[in-house]
Order: structure tokens, then C-alpha cells, then sequence
């Protein structure tokens, strides 16, 4: 239990140095500006010119894309009608028996 008060202590007295210092910090900074002593930095303003690089001009040159016609050619063979014999042609003449 001993420990765990010092410990308490210790980040008390921590805390109250952080703010003893930022107390501190204000007050200068009030009593700077009563009594009227201004920072060199502060009077003289410094004007910074950002200038821009050029940038270069970039030109991309994309080659027109053709439209390709693509041509289908289907080979059909096509079977030569048989021959017709001398009885199928008597048939279709209306000759057989």
C-alpha cells in the first residue's frame, strides 16, 4: 500500500510541474507585453514567394485504333446428286411394269 501512494505522490508532483511551467510561460508573455519588449521575430515579419515550378507539357500520342473487319469464310462441300439409273430414269417416266 506504501508503494502505491509514492507512486501517487510522484505523478502529483509531476503534474503540478507541468503546470507550475505553463503558468510560468503565460506570465512572461503577459509581463513581456506590459512592459512593451517584443520579440525580433515577431517584428519583422518575413514574406515567403512560393513559386511554382513550370511544369513541362506532356503530350501523349495514343495511335487511332482500327476496327478490323474480321471475314467468316464456312467451307460446305456439297454432295453431287447420284446419277440416276436406267430403271430409276423408266420410274419417272411413268414405264415400268
Amino acid at each position: 500500500m506504501k508503494e502505491f501512494f509514492d507512486e501517487f505522490k510522484k505523478q502529483i508532483l509531476a503534474g503540478v510541474g507541468i503546470v507550475m511551467t505553463a503558468v510560468s510561460g503565460i506570465v512572461i508573455t503577459q509581463f513581456k507585453e506590459v512592459v512593451g519588449i517584443v520579440d525580433e521575430e515577431e517584428t519583422a515579419p518575413v514574406e515567403q514567394v512560393i513559386q511554382q515550378p513550370a511544369q513541362p507539357n506532356i503530350t501523349i500520342n495514343i495511335p487511332q485504333q482500327e476496327a478490323k473487319k474480321d471475314t467468316v469464310v464456312k467451307v460446305v462441300k456439297v454432295q453431287p446428286k447420284p446419277k440416276k439409273t436406267e430403271t430409276e430414269k423408266r420410274k419417272d417416266e411413268g414405264l415400268d411394269w
